[in-house]
């Protein structure tokens, strides 16, 4: 679910700073969206992170952008340029988190 209201890539980017969602209307998959995945240690799930594992036995991974796909995954993500240069991001919203705002234009 979409929220209305197109943004360009800095104010979607400054959204998922704070947290929330974003979306292209111009994404032909369904309920696909992006938000930030802030920097966190996390428990090895290969030989690679148990050779990289810290004190703790944890790995500290880097912020990044994630990526809910159309069949339910969710994968790193990485803009294109016309991801960068688009004009048609919207802030997506749950359907709770739409209740919530219901009235409010951004």
């Amino acid at each position: 679910m979409m929220y209305e209201g197109c943004l360009d890539f800095s104010a979607a980017l400054e959204v998922l700073k704070s947290g929330g969602k974003v979306s292209r209307i111009g994404w032909n998959g369904k309920g696909m969206f992006i938000y930030y995945v802030p920097s966190a240690y996390h428990e090895p799930k290969t030989d690679a992170g148990k050779h990289l594992a810290g004190e703790g036995g944890k790995v500290l991974y880097g912020g990044f952008i994630a990526m809910k796909t159309a069949t339910g995954e969710v994968v790193p993500w990485l803009a294109s340029q016309t991801d960068l240069l688009a004009e048609d991001w919207c802030i997506y919203l749950f359907g709770s988190e739409e209740k919530a705002v219901k009235g409010i234009v951004m």
